[in-house]
């Protein structure tokens, strides 16, 4: 037998980072009402990577949390 390549789906990054934010939301470090740069505090030198991604995305780090929440499909 041979090995077959996983047939796991690929998750966006930015899917991962809205799970991220959504965990820090449900645990009360942030609240969905904050502004997305509060964010930046607590990803230190990854900051860069995620602000550029969310700018990419039309987001800027004066929108509130909840507006990256709801998003539902994140395609390039």
């Amino acid at each position: 037998m041979s090995k077959g390549v996983l047939s796991q789906p690929v998750i966006h990054p930015m899917v991962k980072f809205q799970r991220k934010v959504d965990s820090l939301v449900k645990s009360g470090v942030v609240k969905s009402s904050d502004s997305i740069w509060k964010i930046a505090l607590l990803y230190g030198d990854d900051w860069a990577y995620w602000k550029q991604e969310l700018e990419d995305f039309e987001f800027s780090v004066q929108d509130p949390i909840g507006d990256l929440l709801v998003v539902e499909s994140w395609d390039d």
